[in-house]
């Protein structure tokens, strides 16, 4: 997770004093969505070496790498009071294709339709969730996206299901 910077930390804040006064109808409306990654490979990556104090980030005792190396598993799912929807689980990246194709099309629509017009649909604002193709997918099934704070994974019920 990302740290609190005072900027993520205003935008939380406003985010949090908007929907303060939610009523429990309103957020029983909202589908909560989040995705989880599963490497199959060791997650032990780490490297030891000898540093002299203080010097933990200096560029000689630092290795870039990617996030997830290698091959795994991508799982995404969503929630919403009384229901949830099945879980996707695919080996590919995912992408804004993928997304409108496989979860907007075939997960959420379905529950939009059986909501009605009052259906916020909360993302966690991943790249592939803000493709241009997503967004007019979205307009196309007259879906509103929740607005969401970045860095904000704790605000989500889903997270950690």
């Amino acid at each position: 997770m990302c740290p609190l910077t005072a900027t993520v930390s205003r935008l939380r804040l406003t985010w949090s004093r908007e929907h303060e006064l939610w009523t429990p109808q309103q957020w029983s409306c909202v589908m909560f969505s989040d995705e989880s990654r599963f490497s199959l490979q060791s997650d032990s990556r780490r490297t030891l070496i000898w540093r002299a104090p203080g010097s933990r980030y200096h560029q000689e005792n630092t290795i870039e790498r990617r996030r997830y190396g290698g091959a795994g598993w991508l799982v995404w799912g969503g929630i919403i009071l009384g229901s949830r929807t099945d879980l996707h689980v695919q080996s590919v990246t995912m992408t804004g294709h993928i997304y409108r194709d496989v979860i907007l099309e075939q997960h959420v629509r379905l529950f939009r339709g059986a909501m009605g017009a009052e259906f916020p649909f909360m993302d966690d604002n991943a790249h592939p969730y803000r493709a241009y193709i997503v967004d007019e997918c979205l307009q196309s099934e007259d879906i509103t996206r929740m607005d969401w704070p970045a860095y904000s994974p704790d605000l989500n019920p889903i997270e950690h299901v």
